[in-house]
């Protein structure tokens, strides 16, 4: 099969689709790869080290969108709708339920859109989202800690305190992966943590992990609007995989929590958690409504780029040479947990809970693919 690795084009977005370790395996297994020029020198990857693994480096985007499965890290841009042709596998991170227009350009275009976000694996986990969770749960607390300094709008409080000074109060709402990391980093920041979660079992297991450090408590609105008013920091790290995130914090509680104030709100991509929330850029990552300090960065992971790519692409490139070796239909037919990711195929929305949620007829992936 023929695959294209586009440069990323996303404020910001350094990341590459496939290193030049990843290219070669694709290329050993007898595939043909073409990687645009510059898609890896933001991490490191030149196009010399493309070439050494046998890839051939375009000039264009439109030479590497003229591959049968494109290989990316981000959804596509508005500028590369026009790149696309029906029938054409395109496999990266989507995030389609709040974004609408995005996902009516992808099933006009025909495409199949396999989603690293809704893989899944046999414990029923999400193997292709993990490593970047992992990454936007430790940066979290990070760039709280950043918001939360006065000359970017914050209170001025430190995360950590000082002897004699009580450390920043911290909540997290979710206790997935991203929750747990950033519990993690915040702890080790010295911050005092409380995180939300509506399993009692799992607020067990993260207790046992973090030695009762942690605090927990089930999620509820009353007790969600009840810590609000005396938390420093809010890290937002709820998911429900393949849906919009639901809108837990409204415009009111923000006015019961003290000015200067920080929301990282790492559901984002899928949306966001506060009904203020809205993306932002790394360039311009910050904005405040109603005194509080919103950071709503949707690719938060390319913040440390190099290290994400790795962890990336260790994850997805199984998922691919799966898809380039025996085609979309017989790859999907074949494996259940790669079917879980096909969102649209064929002009059709093939992913139960993104159809529900913006009101859309889904058929199974086999009927998209018949």
């Amino acid at each position: 099969m023929k695959i294209g690795i586009p440069r990323e084009i996303k404020n910001h977005e350094y990341r590459v689709g496939v290193t030049p370790d990843g290219a070669q395996t694709l290329i050993a297994a007898g595939h043909t790869v073409l990687v645009e020029q510059n898609a890896g020198t933001g991490v490191g990857f030149a196009d010399a080290a493309y070439r050494e693994a046998g890839a051939t480096v375009a000039a264009s985007a439109a030479e590497v969108y003229a591959a049968e499965l494109i290989i990316k890290v981000k959804e596509i841009q508005r500028s590369e709708f026009a790149l696309l042709k029906r029938g054409q596998i395109v496999y990266g991170y989507h995030h389609f339920a709040p974004d609408r227009p995005l996902l009516e350009a992808m099933l006009a275009a025909g495409v199949a859109c396999v989603a690293y976000e809704t893989i899944t694996d046999t414990a029923g986990h999400l193997p292709l989202l993990t490593p970047m969770s992992q990454i936007a749960g430790r940066l979290a607390p990070q760039a709280g800690a950043w918001a939360l300094q006065m000359a970017n709008g914050g209170s001025g409080v430190l995360l950590g305190g000082v002897p004699g000074v009580l450390p920043a109060n911290v909540l997290i709402i979710g206790g997935g992966v991203v929750g747990e990391n950033a519990a993690r980093i915040a702890l080790g920041m010295g911050a005092d943590v409380t995180l939300l979660d509506r399993s009692a079992e799992r607020l067990a297991q993260l207790e046992i992990t973090f030695n009762g450090r942690l605090k927990g408590a089930i999620a509820s609105p009353q007790r969600l609007r009840a810590l609000l008013p005396t938390q420093d920091l809010v890290i937002g790290a709820v998911l429900l995989p393949g849906a919009r995130a639901p809108r837990l914090i409204t415009r009111a509680d923000l006015k019961t929590m003290r000015p200067g104030s920080v929301i990282v709100d790492v559901a984002i991509d899928q949306g966001g958690i506060c009904e203020t929330s809205r993306p932002t850029s790394h360039t311009e990552p910050l904005y405040v409504e109603e005194g509080i300090v919103h950071y709503c960065v949707p690719n938060m992971p390319s913040a440390v780029a190099r290290t994400a790519t790795l962890a990336l692409t260790q994850a997805t490139l199984p998922h691919a040479m799966q898809i380039a070796t025996l085609g979309l239909r017989a790859a999907v037919l074949a494996d259940p947990h790669l079917a879980a990711g096909l969102q649209t195929c064929n002009g059709r929305v093939t992913h139960p809970e993104l159809a529900r949620d913006l009101g859309l007829e889904c058929v199974t992936p086999a009927q998209s693919l018949a």
